[in-house]
This record gives C-alpha cells, structure tokens and sequence, in this order.
C-alpha cells in the first residue's frame, strides 16, 4: 500500500485539506458533550433560561462549523481518491501494453479486468476512508478518551477494560478475513475470466446449443465467489454485534457507577450525560478503526494484485543500445532457431530452423496444424523472443532494434482478426492515424474491401461493433490485410488471412499484393496449397522442423509431406508432378 502513495503526492492539497478539515469537526464533535453537559448542569439544574439559550447556540454554532468541515473533508478526499485512482488505472493500463505475449498468457484477460477495475475501487475507497474515517476515529476515540478522564479518572476504568477488548476482537476478525479476501479476488478473476470467454463466443455457444452447459459454468464460478464472499462478510458482521455488547455493557457500568456518586451528589448528572456520551464516541470510533483495517487487509489484497503487475517486466523490451533506425531493405534470415513457449528448448515448439527471405519474395509457409507457423512469425515482430538463435532483419538481430523501430516496418494480419468499435475507416488507418482518404481507399482496393465498403450505406464512416460483429468473416479479414497495407511494410506477413475468403477473391488480393508489395519481403501462411503454389519460396513445416524448402514444383518432387498436402487438397494430379523429377 505504502508504495501506491506516490499516486497521492500530484493530488496533495486536496489530500491535505480533506484531514485538516476533518480535525475541524472532531474538535466540534469533542466539544458537543461539554456544552451539553453545561447545559444540564447550569442551565437545567439551576433553571438558568439564558443559560441553555447561549450555549444552544453555541453548540448549534459548533454543528455547523462540523459540517462545513465534514462536507469539506467530504469533498476533498473524494477528490483526491478518484485522482489517485484514475492514475492508477492509466499506469496500470499503460504497464499491459508493455507486456510481451508471453506475460499476457501468465497473466490472463479476466484477471487483468478485475485489477483494472474492481482492485482499484477498493484501493480508491480505501484512500477516501484514510482521508476521512482514519483521521476521524483514532482523532475522535484519543480526544473522547482525554475528555472522558478529565471529567472522571474514577470512571475511565471502563474504557481501560473495554478498549483493549475491542482490539481483541479486531485482532482476530483482521486475521480470520485476510486469507478469506485474497481468495475472494481470485474467485472473482474466475468469474471474469468466464464472462469475457462467454461473451467473445456467445455466438458459438448458441450455435452448438450450449447455454446450459455456459449457464452451468457461470453458476458454478458464480457460486464459488458467492460462498467465499459470504464467508467473509459472516465474519465482517460480527464486528457490530460485539460492539453493540461492549457499548452497552460499559454504559451500564456507567451508569451503575457513576449513578452512585451522582445520588450522593459527589458527581454533576451533566457530567454522567457527557462522560457516557465520550464512551459512545470511544468505542464507536474504535470499532470505526476496526472495520477500516478490515477494508484495509481487502485493499491490501488489491494493492498487492496491482503490485504484482506493476512488478512484472515485461519479457521484451528495448536495450539500452537499441537501434532506432529503421531497416528499409527486410531481408529477413533465421539463423539456427529454436523457440519454446515456457523457454525450456525440451518443450521446443521450433528447432533449427534456418532460410534467408530476401527483398521481394513471396515466402509461403504451409504444414499440419500445431507444426509452428505462426509462432514462427511471430518471431519476427519480437511477440515472442527466440529461445536459442537468431532472427535477423538485414543483417541485424531485431533485438537489437528499439520495438517501435522494428514493428514499425511489419504489417501483420494475425489469424484471429481484430477489429475495434469505431468507423471501417478508423480501423483501416488504425497503424497510420494520419493517413489521407485516397491511401485508405487505395489499401481497402488491394485487399478487395472497397467493393463491399462503398455498397455500405455510410461507406467508410460505418459504425463497427464489438468486434466487427456487423461483418462477415471475410470483410474482417479483408479489412485487417487493408490494414496492414496501409503501413507500406517493409515485411508484411499473412498469417492464414484469407481463410474466410472465396478462392477468386483470395486470387484477386494476392495479384494486387504482387504489385503493391513489389520489393517487399512477405510471409504467407495458408491452409490451402492452391495459395501457396505461385510463392518464390515455400517452408514445409513438420513438428516445429522444415521438412522441405523450394518452390512448388521442386517441393513435389523432392518432399513427401508437401505431396501428401497437395494430394488431399486437390486429388492425383501430384502423379504429374513426380514424374517431373
């Protein structure tokens, strides 16, 4: 939490004023039972009408300056909690787009969500409770106690007994609830986690008719943060039976004992009504401080949620001597690599892969699914870090290149294609926010999206929902290659991206990228072997190993695996093909 405090310093007049004003309505609060134990015992007592009328108002004078202090406190510590709060959410934010992919799979979507948002609720209603609750009970309890002993030493004796009992049962609440509120947070990262699986493929589920099994999921998760919750605030709830016990134990004790020294007259009824009124306000505010440090080993279990993320390095970044020039020819060479996910070459998803693809080739990549295409790739952009090896942008490592150098050159159309909610124009010139009309429409013409855009009534202006859910599958991907056309790459890599496009379309894109692309190295993963047969180069991947480099004709007549592909797509014709060798 003490770290998290640096978050306050920007806001810190707000921070200060809302405790000092505080401190003003303790000190009216503290005041009240005084004036009032005045009243009583010389006004009432003493039929003194003056009396009672001057020090009402004074203590209506008092009231009122405790409320222009408390709504003051009020105001600046909401302030300056909501402050602390957003920039905290901003860094936090900022820290996750730093992460490398490989942090992103450690740390999941649903999680993240919840540190994003329910984590730091409750730091920011912790520091508003600081800001006020804090100030006012320790201030309030210490003041009441002084007051309580002043106007009777003999008495105080109750406080002595009931004040420690009370930090006893906070004492074993706090410890009873902290492990319970750590595995609250975790319960609810689940429950997330299911929403946002849920939600990203409800039209899956209700395709196959699973809304029971999703609504099962969801009630089991649901259920297992219900229950935990409960657990926790069972606990929480004891808290204010047991101070209502103590509270009214010790005002009979009061009562019972300085009830006597008021009948033998030794002891004012005002000062009785007042020093019962002081044992209220101790023991309210010490119950006060009670459920603050509950709510605290919460925020705590939040603060260190978000520490845990805030202390994560990102498993990419830049080196100090990272160069920030930009390649411009792309020759891209893998020089003996191996990748692994977990960094263990034992679990090499790639091994010893090794070509060169030079300026202006059209390099294809095709193999069974899970044989490491679009790992491999991804090496390329540094999404992931080579585990052994090198992968090299003309002739330089591109870890050693600064990350904005190096991506700034790549288009890429991943294999799950993203878009944003936002006008198909915005998500064309999503990589190049300045670029002009005529570049987007010339992109969206080479990707074949400009056909179907300008059918739309509003054009390039149409909304997109989440998603791009308001488009097929083959106007997503044909707007996401329109994407990364509009960068003018250096490389530019096709990670199965006409998949959801019929094969003339695919035909008419991959002519238009010939021209566009001249001069430019490309990557181009393919599912189906009719893409990929016009390629200068083509990688057979087996298992993570190319199992056969060359062109198409070469490939069926030297390389099994790619004739049994070319076999299964597109019948005998490979008995052609072989006879060529």
């Amino acid at each position: 939490m003490i770290r998290l405090t640096r978050y306050l310093r920007p806001h810190w007049v707000a921070a200060v004023l809302a405790p000092l004003l505080m401190l003003v309505e303790v000190a009216m609060d503290l005041l009240q039972p005084i004036l009032m134990a005045s009243i009583v015992d010389d006004g009432v007592m003493k039929s003194d009408l003056a009396h009672i009328r001057n020090t009402g108002l004074l203590m209506l004078g008092a009231a009122a300056a405790g409320l222009a202090g408390g709504i003051g406190c009020a105001i600046f510590s909401s302030v300056a909690s909501q402050r602390f709060g957003a920039d905290l959410r901003r860094d936090l934010f900022r820290k996750v787009q730093k992460f490398s992919f490989r942090n992103l799979d450690e740390l999941r979507t649903g999680s993240l969500i919840t540190r994003l948002t329910n984590d730091i609720v409750q730091l920011q209603t912790m520091v508003q409770m600081l800001l006020r609750v804090f100030i006012r009970s320790p201030f309030l309890a210490v003041g009441s106690i002084v007051m309580a002993i002043v106007i009777s030493p003999k008495l105080a004796f109750v406080l002595a007994i009931a004040v420690p009992l009370l930090f006893a049962v906070m004492y074993v609440l706090i410890r009873a609830t902290l492990p319970l509120f750590s595995t609250v947070q975790r319960k609810l990262d689940k429950v997330n986690t299911v929403l946002q699986e849920n939600f990203a493929g409800i039209r899956v589920s209700k395709a196959f008719v699973r809304a029971a099994y999703e609504n099962n999921r969801f009630g089991k998760a649901n259920e297992d943060y219900t229950q935990v919750s409960v657990k926790a605030q069972r606990i929480v709830a004891i808290n204010m039976p047991v101070l209502t016990l103590i509270l009214n134990a010790s005002i009979v004790a009061v009562l019972w004992f300085g009830g006597k020294d008021a009948v033998q007259g030794s002891f004012e009824i005002g000062s009785l009504v007042a020093f019962i009124n002081y044992v209220t306000q101790v023991l309210f505010s010490v119950s006060s401080v009670a459920m603050l440090l509950v709510r605290f080993s919460t925020a705590k279990v939040s603060a260190d949620r978000i520490l845990e993320v805030m202390h994560t390095e990102p498993e990419i970044a830049d080196s100090p001597e990272a160069r920030t020039d930009a390649y411009r020819a792309g020759e891209v060479t893998f020089d003996r690599v191996t990748f692994s996910y977990s960094g263990d070459p034992r679990d090499a998803v790639l091994s010893d892969i090794r070509f060169t693809a030079r300026p202006g080739q059209t390099v294809a990549i095709i193999g069974a699914t899970g044989s490491g295409k679009s790992s491999l790739v991804g090496l390329i952009p540094r999404l992931y870090d080579v585990t052994a090896g090198r992968v090299l942008i003309d002739g330089t490592d591109v870890r050693d290149y600064e990350l904005d150098s190096l991506r700034r050159r790549i288009g890429i159309v991943l294999q799950e294609t993203i878009l944003f909610t936002g006008t198909i124009r915005d998500n064309i010139r999503y990589g190049r926010p300045d670029a002009g009309d005529e570049e987007v429409i010339a992109a969206a013409k080479a990707a074949e999206a400009h056909s179907f855009i300008a059918a739309m009534p509003d054009g390039y202006e149409t909304k997109l929902g989440q998603r791009g859910v308001n488009l097929s599958g083959g106007q997503k991907q044909r707007i996401a290659i329109a994407r990364a056309l509009l960068l003018q790459p250096s490389i530019l890599i096709l990670d199965d991206s006409t998949s959801a496009v019929d094969m003339g379309t695919e035909s008419r894109i991959r002519a238009a990228l010939a021209k566009l692309m001249k001069g430019a190295t490309t990557f181009l993963i393919a599912q189906r072997i009719s893409s990929v047969m016009d390629a200068d180069h083509i990688l057979v991947l087996d298992e993570g190993r190319i199992v056969g480099a060359g062109t198409h004709d070469a490939l069926m007549a030297s390389c099994e695996p790619y004739r049994e592909i070319y076999c299964s797509q597109l019948g005998k014709e490979e008995t052609s093909y072989g006879r060529i060798s």
